[in-house]
């Protein structure tokens, strides 16, 4: 009987200064495939150099959409879901082989941990943080968020324990260029669910987000960045509820001046 096929799937911007560390890992993979975003740095390019089979999409339906646009163009028996900031190690390897070779569950979660300006985040609800991202064929589908996707899953889910390595945020300038981006598609999400939250809502929702990042999940015991974690936590909260409101006062701004015309 056959091994069962692996296909890695990874969705990817401009992600050319990362893509071979993240695709050297897992090269034992049967399959491959990058779906890119009108990358303009050779992503595309370097991704079909590395073995890697590359659809480019001219639009962006969000994070959720795109996953799923990169589960459907793979082949294999099993799925793993990767950014491109993301490393499999040779244990992690083993771990994978082993849950595909003799699966009891058709989802399984990764422990994954992660970086933070150069230092790893043990507390401030960042370890152990599980991902559900090895799945059999067909077996699940993500959520068509924009951003915050979640893989949905029917069923009891599977757990390993070797971690995946995540080099999140290698600079405060990538944190606040993420908040930025990402505090916007949070807005747009609110929107389209018809919330219009005020600057109260706003100003609740970032001060929750520290005291739960800073206090509630131990970030002080992360010292110094702990501290600057909780913040930036605090800020895309904070962000993004402000922005809900400032495109609600807008759009109720447009209204009168039509009535008023």
């Amino acid at each position: 009987m056959s091994s069962p096929r692996l296909s890695v799937a990874l969705i990817a911007h401009n992600e050319a200064h990362q893509l071979r560390a993240c695709l050297a890992s897992v090269a034992w993979a049967d399959e491959i495939v990058v779906v890119e975003n009108a990358s303009t740095d050779g992503t595309a390019q370097l991704a079909r150099e590395l073995g890697a089979r590359v659809i480019s999409t001219p639009d962006w339906p969000g994070f959720g959409a795109q996953k799923n646009r990169a589960l459907a163009a793979c082949t294999g028996d099993w799925i793993l879901v990767l950014d491109a900031d993301e490393r499999v190690s040779a244990a992690l390897r083993a771990q994978i082989e082993q849950a595909i070779a003799a699966p009891r569950f058709d989802v399984y979660r990764l422990p994954r941990r992660s970086t933070y300006c150069g230092q790893f985040i043990e507390h401030s609800g960042w370890r152990p943080d599980y991902v559900l991202r090895l799945l059999r064929q067909g077996s699940a589908r993500f959520s068509n968020a924009k951003v915050h996707e979640r893989l949905e899953v029917d069923g009891p889910v599977g757990t390993l324990t070797e971690p995946l390595v995540h080099f999140s945020f290698r600079s405060l300038e990538e944190v606040l260029a993420k908040m930025n981006r990402y505090s916007s598609d949070g807005a747009a999400m609110l929107a389209e669910r018809d919330q219009a939250p005020g600057l109260l809502t706003a100003i609740v929702h970032g001060v929750a987000a520290f005291v739960r990042s800073y206090l509630l999940r131990r970030g002080f015991l992360d010292g110094r960045l702990g501290f600057v974690l909780a913040v930036s936590n605090a800020q895309g909260s904070y962000y993004r509820y402000v922005k809900a409101w400032l495109a609600a006062q807008d759009r109720r701004g447009r209204v009168r001046d039509d009535r008023d015309a």
